[in-house]
């Protein structure tokens, strides 16, 4: 099979609202994405098709077909729109990403002649995006950042393995990173909230089980959850998954990067997940 994804664009209001909710509920549950003037994003929409490619014209699908497909279904039915108030679909539910990606995805599933439709993903701003892969379930993904120092180094290899092996990364003194943590957790949208999981409780979960143990800590040395261990990023990946885990079922893996070029998953053990 092969893969193509094309970008587009859009801007659109909307608010996190339950009618049936009093003010006081609203504005607990949804925060400032309760201001019933509505608030705003510069969203950025993937579609991703797949097929076999076409020996004759060695291509799965005209891109440009691709193009239109997307572009005008953005142009009629989301961009420039207050979501909640001009669109049929939101006026009973809450564009929450989630919402909106379920909505994408039923909308262009069966539009794309000779291949099939494979992942939407919505990216409501840097740290926050939305996506559904074909018999997948809706995922939610968050962007947390810290900053910590680590030593690689191994008890389990010699001084001078550790220094061949890892190189200026196994100084005694250790070295930082800033790091740039992703959360993706799966699931069904709450029918009522539209959310898989609330926005401020996972930001709790993460901070509380997390950041508050690993921002601006020395990882071999001022937690006990590295003490006995190699704080690779993968093995940093894996650690936070497992720290996460209890308290977040929806937990569906860990992306991490440890620069802008180097980053590092882990979505548990057993199988491998898409």
């Amino acid at each position: 099979m092969i893969y193509l994804s094309r970008r587009s664009d859009f801007s659109a209001t909307h608010v996190y609202h339950v009618p049936e909710w009093s003010e006081e509920e609203n504005r607990r549950v949804f925060g400032p994405c309760n201001n019933p003037n509505g608030h705003g994003h510069d969203y950025r929409l993937e579609v991703t098709v797949r097929g076999r490619l076409n020996e004759k014209s060695g291509i799965v699908i005209n891109m440009t077909d691709v193009k239109k497909i997307v572009n005008a279904f953005v142009e009629e039915e989301l961009d420039g729109k207050f979501l909640n108030r001009e669109h049929a679909y939101f006026r009973t539910r809450i564009p929450t990403t989630e919402n909106i990606v379920h909505y994408i995805w039923q909308s262009l599933e069966n539009r794309f002649e000779g291949c099939e439709l494979y992942r939407i993903r919505l990216h409501e701003n840097h740290d926050l995006s939305a996506e559904k892969e074909a018999g997948a379930l809706i995922r939610l993904a968050r962007k947390y950042h810290f900053s910590a120092a680590h030593r690689l180094h191994s008890d389990r290899l010699s001084p001078e393995e550790n220094a061949k092996l890892f190189g200026k990364c196994n100084n005694p003194n250790g070295h930082g990173h800033n790091y740039c943590l992703e959360v993706t957790v799966e699931g069904e949208p709450d029918p009522v909230t539209g959310m898989i999981i609330n926005l401020s409780d996972l930001d709790e979960i993460v901070e509380r089980v997390v950041l508050n143990k690993l921002d601006h800590k020395h990882l071999n040395l001022d937690t006990e959850e590295f003490k006995n261990v190699n704080p690779t990023s993968e093995v940093v990946a894996m650690v936070i998954y497992d720290m996460l885990r209890p308290h977040l079922p929806q937990l569906h893996k860990i992306g991490l990067w440890e620069t802008e070029k180097n980053y590092f998953e882990y979505c548990g053990p057993g199988e491998s997940r898409r």
